[in-house]
Order: structure tokens, then sequence, then C-alpha cells
């Protein structure tokens, strides 16, 4: 029996197409169609408890699909299947209750609400693809190539206690050839609780060990640089690295770079450093843009500019992606020591600030920013436990520790105090206190500096 033999009119066709769109089945039914009215329900109502229970039931994991290629694929076929099947429902439910030939009005009245309601469906449908596309290429184009020892499913930290990633800020300018980095921090998180230490180091570190190979070889009594012309601070390292292969035989370009300084930063602390991940300066000013800018409060005028031009007046305000830059670079009236707080206080800022709805209304642009400005040696693999132990650390309160003065001289570090600092104070993150030679060593006087504040 037809829409026809039962003579719906223009408004009772209507509400049953809208129905259908809400629950599938409600037209065939009122056109007698039992079987498969209740067949398209109960595959209505399987559809919806299973999207309900995965959003609901696993949160956490469903994220952590979310940055595994395959798993994007899928997602973006079941989005796309889904869609159609919805579409294909309403059209088929339409075409059972639309209104007699005769009913010209009728018939286009509801033609149109039939086509809009197609388009409610398939739009964000759309929508959500596109986004599952561009996730996939950020995770592809960042972590291309990574390789490292395979992911154990029951164990992915391969019973390390403490997981350590080395964040950079590299800076590089027109007349200063090839990176710098500027701002260097050692997150050690706990892989159990997510509680998280950062180790500041400064960039001005002065006759850096190099660890054991052609870098310990060739600077014997700590780093000096290229020559006259380069003070041999750590934030060479990085490209001295990259202008001498011999430094790091069998390293290609690229990755000789952050191989020779995550090996000499960890011979530093006393830690292993396990991978990096390094923020181009200028990308990072793109990444803030594309939130829409980025809330601090500024506690007292920073003045900016090679000819100071420039000026970020006290007191809480958003800033742009360059103002932001500056407010991480500026050294004006100022010191890197007080540069290296700014950028902790700014970075804590974007991560709180990086919102879900901020995300999603910007995501094109941060996709686009993030790939030119972020370069890592994570594996893919890892992804998905990084992203739980993400949630962990986002309980904890993140504790921090800056090697500068007047803990440490950056002329003329005491390399002993760095480490047993680090050893302290994960220590002291762990629940239990140093043993007593430990305390010994580390001087009569190393204040530990636990917590960055940023107002």
């Amino acid at each position: 029996m037809t829409g026809r033999e039962h003579n719906f009119g223009p408004l009772a066709g209507i509400a049953l197409t809208v129905g259908s769109a809400l629950l599938w089945g409600v037209a065939h039914l009122a056109t007698e169609r039992r079987r498969t009215g209740l067949a398209l329900m109960a595959a209505y109502v399987l559809v919806l408890a299973v999207t309900i229970t995965a959003v609901t039931g696993f949160g956490p994991k469903l994220l952590s699909l979310a940055v595994q290629p395959v798993w994007l694929t899928v997602l973006t076929i079941t989005l796309a299947l889904i869609a159609l099947a919805w579409s294909v429902v309403i059209i088929w439910s339409f075409v059972l209750v639309r209104p007699p030939r005769g009913d010209t009005v009728g018939r286009v009245l509801s033609t149109v609400v039939a086509g809009a309601l197609c388009a409610l469906i398939l739009a964000p449908a759309a929508y959500a693809a596109r986004l599952a596309y561009l996730s996939r290429e950020v995770v592809t184009t960042l972590f291309a190539g990574n390789s490292a020892s395979p992911i154990l499913a029951q164990d992915p930290w391969n019973g390390a206690q403490r997981i350590n990633f080395l964040l950079i800020g590299a800076d590089a300018a027109p007349n200063r050839p090839g990176v710098r980095t500027d701002s260097m921090t050692v997150a050690s998180v706990d892989t159990a609780t997510g509680a998280t230490t950062l180790f500041g180091l400064p960039r001005n570190l002065e006759e850096v060990r190099m660890p054991e190979g052609p870098a310990r070889h060739r600077f014997p009594y700590g780093f000096t640089g290229e020559g006259p012309n380069t003070p041999g601070l750590l934030n060479e390292v990085f490209q001295y690295a990259e202008d001498h292969p011999e430094m790091v035989p069998g390293v290609r370009k690229g990755h000789r770079g952050p191989n020779l300084l995550k090996r000499t930063i960890s011979d530093i602390l006393g830690i292993p450093v396990d991978y990096y991940a390094m923020v181009d300066m200028h990308g990072f000013a793109e990444i803030i843009d594309a939130m829409g800018g980025v809330k601090v409060t500024i506690k007292e005028p920073i003045v900016y500019g090679k000819y100071r031009e420039g000026l970020l007046a006290a007191g809480t305000r958003r800033l742009s992606g360059e103002e932001a830059l500056w407010y991480g670079r500026s050294r004006t009236d100022s010191d890197d020591y007080v540069r290296m707080g700014r950028q902790k206080c700014l970075l804590n800022a974007v991560a709180k600030q990086a919102d879900p709805i901020t995300v999603l209304n910007s995501f094109e642009e941060l996709a686009s920013a993030t790939k030119r400005a972020i370069a890592t040696d994570l594996p893919q693999a890892l992804l998905p436990p990084l992203i739980e132990l993400a949630a962990e650390v986002k309980d904890t309160r993140i504790r921090s520790v800056s090697f500068v003065p007047p803990l440490i001289s950056t002329a003329d570090p005491d390399w002993r105090l760095i480490r047993n600092t680090v050893t302290e104070a994960l220590a002291r993150r762990a629940g239990h206190q140093p043993g007593a030679q430990t305390r010994q060593n580390r001087g009569p006087s190393s204040p530990i500096a636990l917590d960055a504040t940023c107002a």
C-alpha cells in the first residue's frame, strides 16, 4: 500500500518524513510495511546504542583510536556509510508518504523538507569525515618513518617507571642561519600516576659535557662551538650536529641534531631522554592564531622589537600569535631566566585553553599549522597509550625545576649538583625521600623549586 493509497496530506507526509528521520521505520509502519518498519527501527536503535555505549563507556579509548591512521580511515568510511543509509531511509520514507501528484504545492513543500533533512544528516557527517581525514594526515605526516622497539600490548612503556620527553622551542632567523634551541625542557612523567616534573635547562649553559663517542672525542673538556665566533652554548649543539655528520655517524640529516641533543641532555640530567618534540616558534605563533589567540596575565610591561617598537602592557589580555611570540622571546629589560619562566607560562596557557570546542572550531587551521610547526621522533604505535597517559597528567599537579642562577652558574655549571637535584626531585614525586648519600652530594646550597607559578 503506498502513500497515495493512504491519501496522506502535505502536513501528514511531512510529519511522517521528519518522524522517519528521527526514528527509522515510522513511515513504513504508517503505510503498513510492518516488517520493514520494525527492521529499520531495530537497526536505528542498534546504531544509537553502539554510539552511546562507545562515547560514554570508552571515551579515553576513543581518543586513543583517533591517533591511529587505520582507525581514522575506518571512522571516515563508517560515517560516510551511516550518513548514506540515513539519507536513503529519509528519501524512501518521503516516497512512501508524499502527497498525490495533483497536490503540486504539497509535493514541492515535502520535497524541500526531505532534501533539507538529508542535508542536515550529510553535512555534519561530511564535516566529521573531513576532520577524521585531516587527523589521519597530521598523524601520518608528523610521525612518518618514526621507528622504535615494538610496543607491548600489556605494557607500552616496557617496564619503565618514568618516560622522559625533551620539549624544544626552536628559533631561526634570516640573519642567523640554522636552528637554535632556545627553549629546552625535559618532562619526566610517571607512567603509573601521570605525576610530571619539568626540568628546564637554560640555552646559555657553557662547557657542556658531550656524550661518549665522536662528540666527546672532539670536545673532551666540554662543548666549545664552531670557533671564535660562537660562544659554545647548549643551544648550539643541535645545529652543530646537523652541520657535522661525523658527530653522529649513521644518522641522517634532520635527525642528527635531535639525536645528539637528546644524548647530551640525558648526560647532563642523569636520566634517559626517550623522545623529543620540537616546536618552531614562528609555527607556534600560527597555532596560537588558529586558536583565536591565547589569554595570559602579564605581570610587568614587556618591550619587544628590534627597535623597541612594541609594548605588551601589564594585565590580563588575549595575545595574537605574534604578540605571544614576543611574550615568550623578549629579553629587553629582562634576561634569559625571566624569559624561560614566561615560556612555561605560555605553554601552560595554550594547553589549558586548547579545549575541544576551540580545537573543533579551527581544526583545519590548527592541523595545517601543526604539520609545519612540530617535529618529533615519537613512534605512531606509542600515540594511543600516550593519549591515555596525558589524561592522567592532566589530573596531577605539574612541578618544575629550573637550572638557573642561583641554583647553578651557567658559565661554570656544577654537573653533579644538577644530577643530584634531578634525583631528589623525582624521589619526592615518587613519595619517598632520597638517601643520605644523595643529600650529602648535593652540597650545602641546592634549593629545589618544585612549583612554577603562572598568574
